[in-house]
């Protein structure tokens, strides 16, 4: 067994290369990409780690979520893997996601060397540190049968459900970002760097566009709340949409509405992508609605829900961020309102 683990991360590894190299004409589907993938992450796994980094597919783990600083966390930190452990936990993110989206999850566990450099002077309760996220696996990775992964730690986290090599589930999918823009060097952290610029700028556009009879209904409140209203919910919490609906939208505002919708699915992997749009289809965008809460301008609190008959979008920018500036402190999520880690409501 353990030869032929190894044999799976040596071909993992000249699979890389020869993509590199351009060789590899086109990826394989994101299923079979992740299944490759983790077969080889648990390759490198000692028996103390797997302890700690495979655990049982129905384990309550599983749907235990959330983005916030915690002590401890399930699975197995990056920060106490080997360098082979490292490259291969790479290879397993890199699959589930788009080059996009891998390279936003990057800069989001970066931006913890830029907190570190705002709070030193007054550290908070919990350390900033950009290698602490976590990896676990939900039963054994293979071409056939059920298992899950969760990749996760301070203002992210990663969910899928593979079944016979196909992802049947890529949610919750949450990514934050303190400061929204960065305001100086810090490291490799250039200042500018904005990681989730889209996400925000495009939903400004697209509530600015609004005439003011659209505004009455798109805008649902003066403030903002606080937080997403299902932060480490296991399941999206029912409830009627609400807002503005796609009928009352005209062409250009529906087709930034559709901007936005694609900037959180374009996160994932091109499959994953193209199966999330290809679910709302066309005649269920009909029954999209977009909700604005709070300011219509940066720098004041603001908040926006997208939901669908398949997907539910927030976003939330109400706290400051490390330095005290307002409303620079995002938290976004695309979750699955049919049931969210492969469990149908």
């Amino acid at each position: 067994m353990r030869r032929m683990q190894h044999s799976l991360v040596s071909l993992l590894l000249l699979f890389t290369l020869f993509a590199g190299l351009g060789m590899q004409e086109t990826a394989p589907p994101a299923g079979e990409a992740l299944v490759t993938a983790a077969m080889a992450f648990q390759g490198t796994l000692t028996p103390e780690q797997s302890k700690v980094a495979v655990l049982a597919y129905d384990d309550e783990r599983r749907v235990d979520w959330h983005f916030i600083p915690k002590a401890e966390r399930k699975g197995l930190m990056v920060r106490n893997m080997t360098r082979a452990q490292k490259t291969a936990a790479t290879a397993v993110l890199k699959a589930g996601l788009s080059v996009l989206g891998h390279r936003k999850v990057r800069q989001i566990m970066a931006l913890e060397a830029v907190l570190q450099d705002l709070e030193k002077e007054n550290p908070g309760k919990f350390a900033r540190d950009t290698l602490r996220y976590y990896y676990t696996l939900f039963g054994d990775p293979g071409e056939t049968g059920t298992w899950g992964l969760s990749i996760e730690g301070h203002h992210l986290s990663l969910n899928f459900v593979i079944k016979d090599s196909k992802v049947v589930s890529s949610t919750p999918q949450v990514l934050c970002a303190n400061p929204t823009i960065v305001k100086s060097d810090v490291g490799k952290v250039k200042a500018g760097t904005r990681v989730l610029k889209n996400e925000e700028e495009y939903a400004f556009q697209l509530v600015n566009m609004l005439d003011a009879e659209q505004t009455k209904i798109a805008i649902v409140d003066q403030k903002a709340p606080r937080e997403v209203r299902s932060a480490g919910a296991a399941q999206v919490p029912p409830g009627e949409p609400i807002g503005i609906a796609w009928a009352d939208l005209n062409k250009d505002q529906r087709n930034l509405l559709r901007k936005i919708v694609r900037v959180y699915a374009a996160t994932m992997a091109p499959a994953i992508m193209a199966e999330r749009i290809a679910d709302i289809g066309e005649g269920k965008w009909m029954n999209v609605h977009f909700a604005w809460a709070g300011a219509t301008k940066p720098g004041i609190g603001h908040y926006y829900r997208i939901q669908g008959p398949t997907f539910e979008i927030e976003f939330v920018n109400t706290q400051p961020d490390a330095a005290g500036n307002p409303a620079s402190h995002i938290h976004c999520m695309w979750r699955d309102v049919r049931g969210d880690f492969a469990i149908s409501k």
